[in-house]
C-alpha cells in the first residue's frame, strides 16, 4: 500500500480525500505550519517530514512556491506528484501509478488540469459510443470533437463563500422593501443578477466600465474612495460584497493606496442617509494584507471604522456554510491557510 502525504490543509485537499485515495496518509503538510492535526490526522510542516512516505501530493493552489520549496528544502520531485499545473514539467509522471494512487475521481480532475484527453476515461466513452450508436446524423466525427472532461465526476453545483454572501445579502435587501439600491464592486452574476429578478432598480459603482446595457442596472463609473457623483444623505440602500478589500492594492488597475479601502468606508457613511441600510462582506480572521489579492481584517477593525452605523447583524460564510450571528472576536487568530472566511455585516445608520 502506497504511504501517502497530502500537502495542502484547504479546499482542494479535502475534495481530493474525501474522493478516496488508494494508500494510506500518512497525514498533511503546510508550508508554514499553523496547527498539529487536520481532518484528523497529524499535521507536518516542510521541517518534519515523516520517514516512510511514498509519494507526496500537492493539492493546493500554491503550486510554484511548493515547487521552489521542494527546491529549496531538497525534496525530491520524483516522489511529488502536483495536482495543479506548476511552470515546467516537473514531478512524478507515471500516469498509470498516478491512477492507481488518485483513484477515478481524483485521476480524471488530473487529466483535466493537465489536458490529458486521451489518457482519461475520453478514449473508452468514445468506443463505447461509437458501438452503440445506430444514427448516422449523430456519428462522431473528428472535426466536430469538443472533448470535456472535467464535469465527470463534479457535483450538480456548488455552494461557496459567495453563493452564500450573495444569498444573505439579496434576502435581507429584499425584505426591506427598498426598490432602488447603490452596490460598490460585487458581483454582476450573482448577487446583482438576485436583486434584478426582484424588479429592485441597481445602481453599480464601479471604476471600470460595465461593457452591456442590462435593464434596471445603472452603472455609474466612480473612484470609490471619493464618490464624487453620489450626494451625501441620498441613499437608503448599499452593498460592498467581497470589493473594499481590494482597493488600494492596483489588482484591479486602482492607483496603489494603503488607506483607499479606509478612505471609503468613511465615503460610504456620508452617502447613506439616516435609517439607510448597508451590507458589506470582506474576509475576516487574523488582520493582514496579502499583496496584491486583498486585506484581511479583523471584525471589530470593521465595526469601528463604520462608527456612524449600528450593526444590525454579524454573520460569517466559510467551507461552503453560514454561520450567523456569530461573536466579533470568534475568528481573531484565524489564518485562513487559502480557504478564506467572509464576514457578513449589516448596519444601519
Amino acid at each position: 500500500m502506497y504511504q501517502i502525504l497530502i500537502w495542502g490543509t484547504g479546499t482542494i485537499a479535502r475534495h481530493f480525500f474525501d474522493n478516496g485515495i488508494n494508500g494510506h496518509v500518512m497525514g498533511f503538510v503546510e508550508t508554514h505550519k499553523t496547527v498539529d492535526t487536520y481532518m484528523g490526522l497529524p499535521l507536518y510542516g516542510i521541517e518534519e517530514l515523516p520517514d516512510g512516505y511514498d509519494y507526496i501530493v500537492v493539492a493546493n493552489m500554491h503550486t510554484n512556491e511548493v515547487y521552489r520549496t521542494c527546491l529549496q528544502k531538497g525534496i525530491d520531485l520524483k516522489n511529488v506528484i502536483f495536482l495543479r499545473g506548476v511552470k515546467g514539467n516537473v514531478g512524478f509522471q507515471n500516469l498509470t501509478v498516478i491512477h492507481d494512487i488518485l483513484g477515478e475521481k481524483n485521476y480524471t480532475n488530473y487529466c483535466a488540469e493537465y489536458s490529458l484527453i486521451e489518457d482519461s476515461f475520453f478514449q473508452k466513452d468514445k468506443e463505447q459510443y461509437v458501438a452503440l450508436n445506430t444514427r448516422a446524423n449523430f456519428q462522431i466525427e473528428e472535426h466536430f470533437m469538443w472533448p470535456i472532461i472535467k464535469d465527470k465526476f463534479d457535483s450538480a453545483g456548488t455552494v461557496n463563500n459567495y453563493f452564500w454572501q450573495d444569498l444573505w445579502a439579496a434576502r435581507l435587501i429584499h425584505r426591506s422593501g427598498v426598490k432602488n439600491h447603490f452596490d460598490i464592486g460585487s458581483r454582476i452574476d450573482g448577487f446583482i443578477a438576485h436583486l434584478l429578478a426582484m424588479d429592485i432598480e441597481v445602481t453599480l459603482i464601479d471604476i471600470r466600465e460595465f461593457p452591456t446595457e442590462v435593464e434596471h442596472l445603472h452603472t455609474l463609473l466612480d473612484d470609490a474612495t471619493s464618490l464624487r457623483q453620489v450626494e451625501d444623505g441620498s441613499i437608503d440602500s448599499m452593498s460592498a460584497l467581497c470589493s473594499l478589500e481590494h482597493f488600494g492594492l492596483g489588482r484591479y488597475g486602482d492607483p496603489i493606496d494603503p488607506e483607499a479601502c479606509f478612505k471609503c468606508f468613511a465615503e460610504i457613511q456620508k452617502k447613506i442617509k439616516g435609517g439607510g441600510h448597508l451590507y458589506i462582506a470582506v474576509p475576516i480572521g487574523k488582520e493582514r494584507v496579502e499583496f496584491n489579492a486583498h486585506r484581511v481584517f479583523y471584525a471589530e477593525t470593521i465595526v469601528k471604522e463604520f462608527d456612524q452605523m449600528k450593526l444590525l447583524e454579524y454573520s460569517c460564510t466559510a467551507d461552503g456554510r453560514i454561520e450567523y450571528d456569530v461573536d466579533i472576536h470568534k475568528y481573531d487568530e484565524d489564518k485562513h491557510n487559502g480557504n478564506y472566511r467572509y464576514g457578513l455585516f449589516h448596519f444601519i445608520k
